[in-house]
């Protein structure tokens, strides 16, 4: 399980640029009009890990396989998207598909790249997509509440919480604050994600700066900066153009090409690890002379379900974990020295896996 994010922004701040750069590919047509982007384009980058590496280095794996995330470009949203301008609805139904949303935000000028609004204004920006958000996801509960009617007054239990929930997110949204900020029990938690709400999404504000600011971004990041605080959220500083220029370089070039910018690594890499946070996310490996690999869980993930990421019948079969931290894996040389120093543990099904375990699994078939 990798998970998908999906990039948008308003025309012209270089999303479709940093599309290109983390996909390497130029998928994505990067041109200075709106709407170039006219179908969402997907693309699947490997997840950088240096643990990854470093196990296989110790097992002597002929492949590494490290995890995957999915990156869609979503074409420009305007101001009215949620009533169809643009090309708004088409939008907003791929906003649905994702699991965040990194909103990218203009921090540069340039006399030769357009905007859309005629100034450079990240702040009001990001208050124009998230009111379109928000104004779509109020027409959404809006229609919804009214086709629910009967089955409530039926005593439809599923309706009645599904108006309860539906209530609570319109009451937050009227008062002008997205969806998210509604507290959700945890009873309440899969009818509440059904509602499939934009707003509910997390947020990463992705400052795209130009490239001589790329190391301390510039008085526009930090106003960004100050307003993702504000909201709970969080956001990185990203040069669009840097990223795309990395993308086409061999890795001794781009790591050269790093360190004359002030960089110590890709923004892809702050970008992927700010993503994983947002979506309190972690990595697992499993290790051995044919391969070394990296999954995907979410944080508070039991061992029976982290096995079902491999492989369904993992999980139903389920017997135990044979459990490695990467810290023992390393310092003592592998599987092997781990087991005879007592390092290798069983852990059974009540196992909470953490971020960095070696595992391998015993199953039933």
């Amino acid at each position: 399980m990798g998970f998908k994010m999906g990039i948008v922004g308003l025309p012209n701040v270089g999303k479709s640029t940093l599309f290109n750069a983390l996909t390497k590919t130029a998928a994505a047509q990067a041109a200075n009009f709106p709407f170039c982007t006219i179908e969402p384009n997907v693309g699947e980058v490997a997840v950088p890990d240096a643990r990854l590496d470093k196990l296989a280095e110790i097992a002597k794996s002929k492949q590494i396989i490290p995890t995957r995330m999915t990156f869609v470009d979503i074409a420009g949203l305007v101001k009215g998207a949620s009533k169809g301008e643009g090309l708004g609805n088409q939008f907003l139904a791929n906003i649905r598909e994702v699991d965040a949303i990194a909103h990218v935000l203009r921090c540069f000028e340039d006399g030769d790249v357009t905007h859309v609004e005629g100034r450079v204004d990240p702040v009001a920006d990001a208050e124009t997509i998230e009111m379109e958000l928000m104004l779509a996801d109020m027409e959404s509960l809006e229609k919804r509440m009214q086709n629910i009617v009967r089955k409530v007054r039926g005593g439809d239990k599923e309706a009645v919480q599904q108006e309860r929930l539906m209530k609570a997110a319109l009451a937050a949204l009227e008062e002008g604050k997205p969806a998210r900020v509604v507290e959700v029990d945890a009873e309440d938690a899969k009818a509440w994600k059904m509602l499939q709400l934009l707003t509910t999404k997390p947020v990463l504000y992705v400052c795209n700066v130009s490239e001589e600011e790329a190391a301390e971004g510039n008085a526009h990041s930090a106003a960004v900066a100050e307003m993702a605080a504000a909201q709970g959220n969080s956001h990185v500083i990203i040069s669009a153009r840097i990223e795309e220029e990395i993308s086409q370089l061999e890795p001794d070039e781009a790591e050269e090409f790093l360190g004359e910018m002030g960089l110590e690594e890709p923004g892809l890499d702050r970008l992927i690890r700010a993503g994983y946070e947002l979506l309190h996310l972690e990595t697992y490996f499993t290790v051995g002379p044919k391969e070394a690999r990296a999954w995907t869980i979410g944080q508070g993930t039991l061992a029976p379900q982290a096995a079902g990421v491999i492989h369904g019948d993992f999980e139903k079969g389920f017997i135990r974990a044979e459990t490695i931290a990467f810290d023992d894996f390393v310092s003592l040389g592998g599987e092997q020295p781990c087991k005879e120093a007592g390092k290798m543990r069983a852990e059974g099904k009540s196992y909470m896996v953490k971020d960095g375990d070696v595992l391998h699994f015993l199953f039933n078939t």
